[in-house]
């Protein structure tokens, strides 16, 4: 990753070692040091005080506390600084995979959470992801897809949400957890389907994307219906997807499936940011046996095929599924839980993988502040 430039405020015989000891640290999610990865913008001293800023490209705040930690350990060694204080900041820029495709206003990056088949907890994912993303310190959204099959504004406690224009143009967003939301499910009756045929669909999908009046957002997360059709490919070639993430199970059918969905992706030239294996294994509550219900290592194995990362693997739970219905999912409900870190520890890895996607793509556009 290339570095910023940086007017470093240190005196010549303390400036070696501090670059050294900080590109040295290497970052977990970037597998780069600091100096290198461009993380540091700022290096100055007050006495014996150094003063350190971090910028990173993907949102990691829950892990701050420990950043700090173990920089100020690695600084200890140099008897010139007695103190580090350190301000950290998280700044992606606005990113799309493809060159030709404009970017939306107030989206920074869109990241497609796919499937090549339903019944994987695609969706259950995408609202999870977006919500971690957002404890994390990113401002999220979340676009719903699947327009034969709504299911966010369920999962996310919104049925009662009808969006309003104010202008006669665009649609307001509903916001649930702090994140925005839009679905076609908000503008359907309970009970009706939208019975359409595939250019309609995609149709929709325009309007819902590029017509929804959405605030200032790091990441817009779209929940895309299952498979490889109109949908998906109305999505790739017009907007501007910076990259996708596909759920499966470790179930031979499921996985079959998913590796047609990352073709198709690859297809599209949409980087693939990894996988995620959904109900990877069942925990005994009462004796804390561990069960592969689905099968083992089917989502190791197809990130392996296709050089991709595997992000996280989520047990089989039923505190899932009974947030989802009850419309507060379990990254909020139960943030201290084992499986609101592993959305969590998914959600770093996904920002981090998109941070990458920036550095081999040249599609990369820098905002003002002003702007």
């Amino acid at each position: 990753m290339s570095t910023s430039h940086t007017d470093y405020q240190l005196s010549d015989d303390l400036l070696g070692p501090v670059l050294s000891i900080l590109d040295a640290y290497q970052d977990p999610y970037l597998a780069e040091g600091l100096i290198s990865a461009g993380c540091v913008n700022k290096l100055a001293t007050e006495g014996k005080r150094l003063l350190l800023g971090l910028v990173y490209p993907y949102p990691c705040m829950t892990q701050y506390r420990d950043t700090v930690m173990d920089v100020t350990k690695k600084l200890a060694v140099l008897d010139a600084i007695d103190e580090v204080e350190c301000e950290i900041d998280f700044q992606p820029r606005v990113f799309s995979a493809i060159a030709s495709v404009e970017p939306i206003p107030n989206i920074k990056q869109v990241i497609a959470v796919a499937s090549g088949k339903g019944g994987v907890g695609k969706s259950t994912t995408a609202v999870n992801l977006a919500l971690a993303l957002k404890a994390e310190g990113a401002e999220v959204g979340i676009l719903d897809a699947d327009i034969y099959g709504p299911s966010i504004p369920m999962m996310l406690g919104l049925q009662g949400f009808k969006p309003t224009s104010p202008d006669g143009k665009m649609m307001t967003a509903a916001s649930a957890h702090g994140i925005s939301a839009q679905s076609i499910g908000f503008m359907l009756g309970d009970g009706e389907a939208a019975v359409w045929r595939g250019p309609m669909a995609a149709g929709a999908l325009n309007q819902l994307l590029t017509e929804t009046q959405w605030p200032e957002l790091d990441y817009l997360v779209i929940d895309l219906p299952p498979g490889t059709g109109d949908i998906q490919l109305t999505l790739s070639q017009k907007f501007p997807v910076s990259g996708t993430v596909v759920v499966t199970t470790p179930q031979d059918i499921a996985l079959e499936d998913a590796k047609k969905g990352i073709t198709m992706f690859q297809k599209v030239d949409i980087p693939v940011l990894g996988i995620i294996e959904n109900m990877s294994f069942h925990l005994c509550p009462e004796c804390g046996h561990k069960e592969h219900p689905f099968g083992t290592h089917g989502g190791s194995k197809i990130a392996e095929r296709y050089e991709v990362p595997l992000l996280g693997a989520l047990p089989l739970n039923i505190n899932i599924r009974e947030s989802m219905d009850e419309g507060n999912p379990t990254v909020v409900s139960k943030p201290d839980s084992e499986v609101a870190a592993i959305y969590r520890e998914i959600a770093r890895k996904v920002g981090a993988q998109l941070a990458k996607q920036q550095n081999k793509n040249t599609v990369s556009i820098s905002i003002s502040d002003d702007e």
